[in-house]
């Protein structure tokens, strides 16, 4: 076991990786080159109240999240959203609830009324046909969207996958790997006989209630929980520090070396990135108080009039959110890239996306993110920007080495999600000391 790990990167995989190793006793460092820990688990100050910039939940698989916010003394913080379903707005311009049994927009059962609203009948009776193709059709795809579209037909990939998709992954079902859209999904075809029978054996399978949750007061509560768990631990935590250099053996911070074993919790050395824009809005707007489009809405990429990705109601999906606001709306958008004028496209986005413009807009925050591309490993994505309530269980996972031999812990290597990323972050753990 090392007697010294130096941690680059206090988001929670770094965090998360240093706290369990210091319970074992090893002595860490986490080197983080901003101001504030935790990434894009960040809170924000609105209009009075504190909420969440960025992720605001957590996938519930696994069970990982909630045992780690047991061991830090929130268990009882954990809250559920409101079960409403969320919406689709399509490229005709009108918005539909999405299905209900479906697995990332591939429906489990074709015909049901819910599926026949968003495709159309002719396109649903198409999709049912999947149980009458062989088995192996289309399972030598290497694309989501090429298997589906060879088993159900174009129009459950334009109509339902896509927008979810693209929602999920910020890319077209026809560039998602079929191993990252779900690892088992191709056996379960060939072994239940169908791509509707798959969807609905693996959506069985799934624990059974909520598949997402949040901490009540924001899920930026755990990182401000694991900062003090790990300095209580005597993990050595130094902001504003940039890493200039680092290899396996040590790291160099203002020009100074420092030995020891060294896990990078971030993106990779030179890695490509691309923009996330994020845009909340706290606004007065009566005509969305009986939350028209439950807790928010997918875009089709070519929804007339609206450039958002997705819309979420705040105030809709969670009860202190609501109860934080009163007679207040929260919603949040997010956007591929930077918007031009982020709080007007937002305005005017929420005001076609929920049916009615909102009446008096109180305050407005926008953040924008690098976001680490996600890269290939033996042709399965790591990574992405999914937000956590919308992944489909079991990410892939890379590989836990860097190019530069550098263990590695975060998102880029763990799969999108903290249901991937903390699993993955306590196993490096465990393997770095023998435990």
């Amino acid at each position: 076991m090392p007697s010294d790990v130096l941690v680059v990167g206090g988001g929670v995989g770094g965090l998360v990786v240093a706290r369990r190793l210091a319970l074992e006793g090893v002595s860490v460092t986490l080197f983080e080159q901003a101001d504030a820990l935790g990434g894009q688990v960040a809170r924000q100050r609105i209009a009075g109240i504190q909420l969440d910039a960025a992720a605001e939940s957590f996938a519930t698989r696994g069970g990982s999240v909630a045992a780690l916010l047991e061991e830090l003394g929130l268990a009882g913080d954990i809250v559920t959203p409101n079960p409403a379903p969320a919406w689709l707005q399509r490229s005709d311009g009108s918005a539909v609830p999405l299905p209900a049994a479906g697995l990332l927009g591939i429906p489990g059962e074709p015909l049901a009324d819910d599926v026949v609203r968003v495709i159309g009948r002719e396109a649903a009776e198409r999709a049912a046909r999947d149980a009458d193709l062989p088995a192996s059709t289309g399972t030598d795809a290497s694309s989501l969207g090429e298997l589906v579209r060879a088993r159900m037909g174009d129009a459950v990939v334009d109509g339902l996958v896509g927008p979810i998709v693209r929602g999920v992954h910020s890319v077209s079902a026809d560039a998602v790997p079929l191993e990252r859209a779900h690892p088992r999904l191709r056996a379960e075809i060939l072994e239940r006989g169908s791509l509707a029978a798959a969807v609905r054996a693996l959506r069985a399978a799934a624990p059974a209630g909520s598949q997402v949750a949040g901490i009540r007061g924001g899920m930026f509560r755990l990182v401000d929980a694991l900062a003090a768990d790990c300095r209580r631990l005597g993990v050595g935590i130094e902001l504003g520090a940039r890493v200039e250099e680092w290899d396996a053996n040590g790291v160099v911070v203002g020009g100074r070396r420092r030995e020891g074993v060294v896990v990078r919790a971030g993106g990779t050395r030179g890695g490509a990135s691309r923009r996330v824009t994020l845009v909340t809005l706290v606004a007065d707007a009566p005509g969305w108080d009986a939350a028209p489009r439950g807790t928010g809405l997918l875009v089709a990429p070519d929804a007339p009039g609206v450039d958002a990705r997705a819309l979420t109601h705040l105030t809709a999906k969670w009860e202190w959110v609501a109860e934080a606001l009163p007679g207040r709306h929260a919603v949040r958008l997010s956007y591929d890239g930077v918007p031009d004028d982020a709080v007007a496209t937002a305005t005017r986005d929420a005001g076609i996306l929920l049916g009615s413009p909102l009446r008096e807009l109180h305050e407005a925050t926008r953040h924008t993110w690098e976001r680490v591309t996600p890269r290939l490993v033996d042709g399965v994505v790591a990574g992405g920007d999914a937000p956590a309530d919308m992944l489909a269980a079991g990410d892939a996972l890379a590989d836990d080495v860097l190019a530069d031999d550098v263990v590695a812990v975060g998102e880029t290597v763990s799969g999108t999600g903290l249901a991937s990323v903390v699993p993955h972050a306590e196993r490096i753990a465990r393997e770095i000391t023998g435990a």
